[in-house]
């Protein structure tokens, strides 16, 4: 469950509540019943390390590992071809 931070407009203090994301928001503090306000707060939650598609799934040249690509056969006709890259 998320932890949600208020904060009371009349004593000042500064305080958390578990709530569901469906429940209403509080209305009055807890100490003086004075009217309370949602604050924003800092997250806690990161995302560390590969993950699970690198770390598990991923090809090594993917995941950034030391496959080496094959080099390009070279041209058997002598590059005369039209469509040839070796022709340019």
């Amino acid at each position: 469950m998320p932890v949600y931070e208020y904060e009371c407009k009349a004593c000042e203090q500064i305080f958390e509540v578990q709530q569901k994301i469906s429940d209403e928001p509080l209305a009055n503090c807890p100490q003086c019943q004075a009217p309370v306000t949602k604050l924003m707060s800092m997250s806690s939650f990161q995302l560390k390390g590969g993950g699970w598609y690198a770390d598990g799934y991923a090809s090594k040249s993917a995941a950034g590992g030391t496959e080496k690509s094959k080099p390009a056969p070279s041209c058997q006709a002598g590059g005369g071809c039209a469509g040839c890259p070796a022709a340019a």
